[in-house]
Formats: C-alpha cells, structure tokens, sequence
C-alpha cells in the first residue's frame, strides 16, 4: 500500500498563485510515477498532470499547460504542483496519484489515491 497526504490547497484569486504537495509513503518501490487529478463539482475526474518517478518525462492537460509545473523531491517522497495564474475554472479538489505501470491520464491505471484538498478560485 502506498498512503497519500496532499495539502496547501485554499482559496485565492484569479491571477493568484498555489503550491500543492503530496507526499507518499508505504510500498513506493513499485511506483512509476505520480500525477495530479482534479473534480469540479458535477464533473468527472479530470487528468491535469503526470511527472516519471525515474524519469524526467511530464506530461500536462492543455488547459493548465503553461500555468501549472509540477516536479518532485525524490529525497522526501513528494510531489508538488505549482498553480500559477490561476482561473476560476481550476476550482476543484485536487488529487495526487500514484502509478505502478507506464499508462498516463486515465486515472483507471493509478494504484493508489490520497484524500484531496481543495482548490478554490474567485472571479
């Protein structure tokens, strides 16, 4: 099992700025790599970013290309989602994710799953 604790999720502005982490604990050894979720309310869970754990691949949803950069700190087990110039439509709970096989953005093929924080902008 791998346990997942996201945090730094809150309520900002459009235009503003927020760092998400997740860090991962239990049986990472298996772990290809990590990625970033989100749900609005009323909507599916939507694909935002995924980043290689061995790797320096990223792979990113065209909507937060450009605005969001993720990267990780392989020493403490820890991804962290920069959101810059954040939009009223980023707001939603955010999930980290963990994967033990190659495919990326369907979330069918993530292991393990934290709770969520939330995300929340104004207009």
């Amino acid at each position: 099992q791998v346990r997942l604790v996201e945090s730094g999720g809150g309520l900002v502005q459009a235009g503003g700025s927020l760092r998400l982490s997740c860090a991962a604990s239990g049986r990472t050894s298996s772990r290809k790599g990590m990625a970033w979720f989100r749900q609005a309310p009323g909507k599916d869970r939507e694909f935002v970013v995924d980043i290689s754990w061995s790797a320096d691949s990223t792979y990113y949803a065209d909507s937060v290309r450009g605005r969001f950069t993720i990267s990780r700190d392989n020493a403490k087990n820890t991804v962290y989602l920069q959101m810059n110039n954040l939009k009223p439509e980023d707001t939603a709970v955010y999930y980290c994710a963990v994967r033990e096989n190659i495919i990326v953005r369907n979330s069918r093929w993530y292991d393990f799953w934290g709770q969520g924080t939330q995300v929340t902008v104004s207009s």
